[in-house]
């Protein structure tokens, strides 16, 4: 069995520091890296009890979901984002217990983490502000996909990817240009919608109150429902900017059904880039998200949260850049 002997004896380094950095603390990069690589090499698995009764840790995350989302972690974006966090913390040897949060259950969600003795959790979408404040109390915290009064948050800039699809839009002749919105009661379908509205003005063009519909929230079966609407006016929008991927796939659908074409007669642009966004017909103009650095940044700010690093101790934010990836779903029409 590889013990940290061996990985000491591979890596170059002592065991002092072997040790420092398979428990997340202050190390060099190039130490963490050597040593890291020499833990792949060699398949090095602690002994989970030893490792606990050693460090007083339980060596588990809790990642908390809002089951109330309808789809849980299955919806692409966010089942990439865990992807991106997952392996990370892998390279530290925790594993993730993951607890779904019902409407009215928020107090035995929190009993559950504590009575599990988590060393952290990673909080995706909607806590309420206080019970934010209550977990920070007692366990390290990151908040996925919101900013929060919290301090340790990772999100995606929403307001740009809007500016971005409305300018892309409108440079390609659109004037009128629908919004399929994502639920706004979340953050992102808020400033998604904010952003549009920003972009719109910015660009001398009307925001149509009948061309604003909800798509609910970001589910196929939302966009389908709010393109069937948008088809229904005696004036059709020209183009449509949907707050997220599956929306604007169900969209896509809907036109073709209708007898329109996409882009001919109708633009379609979506906001994430899940796989699916360039395999289907035509493939999707879309904001890309960056799922796996929002996970990992995640994951690294919750391990600097436990091991209580320097950094852990400032009120970080990090607003993850989105950019535009232009494929065949708009069409230019000036």
């Amino acid at each position: 069995m590889v013990t940290i002997y061996d990985i000491a004896k591979h890596s170059g380094y002592s065991i002092a520091t072997v040790s420092k950095a398979l428990n997340n603390k202050h190390v060099s990069d190039k130490a963490r890296v050597k040593i890291m690589d020499a833990v792949n090499e060699l398949h090095y698995t602690p002994n989970s009890s030893a490792r606990t009764l050693a460090t007083s840790k339980s060596w588990i995350i809790g990642i908390v979901f809002d089951e109330n989302l309808g789809f849980g972690l299955a919806h692409p974006f966010f089942s990439q984002v865990i992807e991106g966090f997952k392996k990370h913390v892998e390279l530290y040897n925790y594993d993730l217990l993951f607890v779904s949060r019902h409407m009215g259950l928020q107090e035995e969600t929190y009993k559950h983490l504590l009575h599990r003795g988590v060393d952290g959790i990673a909080v995706i979408q909607s806590f309420g502000e206080d019970e934010l404040r209550d977990i920070n109390m007692t366990i390290p915290a990151v908040y996925i996909d919101r900013p929060t009064s919290e301090p340790g948050s990772v999100y995606s800039d929403n307001r740009s990817g809007s500016r971005l699809a409305v300018n892309h839009l409108a440079d390609c002749g659109h004037k009128k240009i629908a919004h399929i919105m994502g639920d706004q009661t979340t953050y992102a379908g808020i400033q998604r919608a904010e952003g549009f509205k920003e972009a719109m003005a910015a660009n001398g063009l009307e925001v149509r109150p009948e061309y604003l519909v909800d798509g609910g929230y970001y589910s196929q079966a939302g966009g389908r429902e709010a393109m069937i609407r948008l088809l229904s006016l005696e004036d059709k929008p020209t183009a449509v900017y949907a707050a997220g991927d599956e929306m604007a796939i169900a969209a896509i659908r809907v036109i073709k059904e209708s007898g329109l074409k996409v882009p001919e007669d109708i633009s379609v642009i979506g906001f994430d880039d899940i796989k699916l966004a360039q395999h289907i017909d035509p493939p999707l103009t879309t904001i890309r998200q960056d799922k796996e650095m929002i996970g990992r940044q995640a994951a690294i700010m919750l391990l600097d949260k436990i091991s209580h690093t320097e950094e852990s101790g400032k009120d970080i934010r990090k607003m993850v850049p989105v950019t535009l990836v232009k494929r065949q779903s708009v069409k230019r029409i000036n």
